[in-house]
């Protein structure tokens, strides 16, 4: 049985868990020849082996631009030209905008920004060089509204909203289309830790989705099927958009 994306050739960047890996799972599973990256090697090989499909890990430090180039080129080397990339990577982070030194600041944005620019630079010309391909980058929630503590995850998360913009339009007429997803409460392995750290785990996550109107967290494999729906020719027509993926979080004007 054929899939979405057969003969495509996908780049995932913090493949290794939570929604990252659901994405490699679901690209692999409709045809694409998969690669990802992440910082945790154990964990990134055993995802590989656990997905199968053939899909392929590369340790990474998405903070440093010669080991993303790297990783592109192994890519190349081992699947083709990468005709399908997704931003995921990112990390979270609170700080004091008055006590955060300037190299905390540039080490956080050089995985929560700064290697989605540099990813996108890496593989754009392969992309050109083959009639077109698809970017999807993984903003959040915080990129459009956001809670006291949240310095600078939300400035990163907006500057990938203005990221994916410009880049639609940059390379709008290279077929190659750009989008964007902003996920809510997501069941991840991080939120599922804070959660589970409260006395009442089932009472902190019903404070926690009270404002979403489906009153629920989301699976990682709900996030995936966005993704997979923007990378996909399903979505042709579509780029420079941003996906909100909360459950109706954002729909509340307030309370």
């Amino acid at each position: 049985m054929s899939g979405r994306f057969d003969g495509r050739v996908a780049f995932v960047t913090g493949g290794a868990r939570g929604i990252g890996r659901a994405t490699v799972a679901r690209l692999a599973g409709e045809g694409a020849r998969v690669a990802f990256c992440d910082l945790d090697a154990d964990v990134g090989e055993q995802t590989a082996h656990d997905v199968g499909h053939g899909v392929r890990f590369y340790a990474c430090d998405l903070a440093d631009e010669q080991q993303i180039a790297d990783a592109i080129s192994l890519t190349r080397g081992d699947l083709g030209d990468v005709t399908l990339l997704v931003n995921n990577a990112g990390v979270n982070a609170n700080f004091d905008m008055a006590t955060m030194t300037t190299d905390e600041w540039d080490r956080f944005m050089a995985v929560d920004l700064r290697a989605a620019w540099l990813t996108a630079k890496y593989v754009v010309p392969g992309m050109q060089a083959a009639g077109g391909g698809a970017i999807v980058n993984v903003s959040s929630m915080h990129g459009f509204v956001t809670l006291k503590g949240f310095f600078p995850y939300a400035a990163a998360k907006s500057g990938l909203l203005g990221l994916t913009r410009s880049m639609a339009l940059d390379y709008g007429d290279s077929a190659i289309r750009v989008n964007v997803v902003c996920p809510g409460f997501i069941r991840t392995r991080l939120v599922q830790d804070s959660i589970d750290l409260n006395p009442d785990p089932v009472a902190a996550e019903a404070t926690m989705v009270r404002g979403a109107a489906l009153q629920r967290m989301a699976e990682p494999a709900e996030v995936a099927a966005a993704i997979a729906f923007l990378a996909s020719d399903d979505a042709s027509y579509i780029t420079g958009a941003s996906l909100m993926v909360d459950g109706g979080l954002t729909a509340r004007r307030a309370g």
